[in-house]
């Protein structure tokens, strides 16, 4: 099935009913970083969890460990998956599906910034675009401010040039971003 993964072999590690307290503070340090961002602060806290322990685990695992609703992990894993974060695994004689974390980081990013960034910079650019053609067109509209909405609709430009060739290169480069700042 696509989107799903086969385990070779089932893990028989035994992982904590109760988080460690490191575990606590890192897991909780990535749900507020993944809110910040402007996702669910549990689903940084469900994909930590399980990069952490490095052990694929049962919804009903993810619940009692987090402390969380089982409808409320059933939300959470669905949108990791679509965000391809978090994978869905059965492991041979098993009958549960069990999850476990991407790992490559720089994938996970990518897949963020395509589906959402660019979108983002797409109606920022639309609108900067609109407003400029607006005041071009409005006679009591000073040639000042159309030049600062065309900077501003450059700044755009360079943060979309700067994510497109950081999804290319792994590197992010905003000398360009600088230089209209200095215009």
């Amino acid at each position: 099935m696509k989107g799903y993964l086969w385990q070779a072999t089932p893990s028989n590690d035994v992982h904590p009913a109760k988080l460690l307290h490191w575990e606590s503070v890192a897991i909780d340090a990535v749900g507020n970083v993944i809110e910040f961002w402007g996702f669910k602060r549990n689903q940084g806290r469900v994909w930590a969890l399980l990069y952490l322990r490095d052990v694929a685990h049962t919804a009903a695992e993810i619940e009692k460990e987090l402390d969380l609703s089982k409808g409320g992990v059933s939300m959470l894993l669905r949108d990791l998956e679509r965000w391809g974060v978090v994978l869905r695994v059965r492991t041979p004689g098993d009958s549960c599906w069990r999850y476990q974390a991407e790992t490559d980081l720089l994938h996970m990013a990518r897949r963020v910034i395509e589906e959402r960034e660019f979108s983002f910079i797409a109606r920022i650019r639309a609108d900067l675009e609109e407003a400029r053609k607006l005041a071009e067109a409005d006679a009591s509209t000073g040639k000042a401010q159309i030049q600062r909405l065309k900077r501003m609709e450059t700044l755009a430009d360079a943060t979309e040039k700067a994510l497109k060739l950081f999804l290319k290169t792994s590197r992010l480069d905003v000398g360009g971003m600088f230089d209209v700042f200095r215009g």
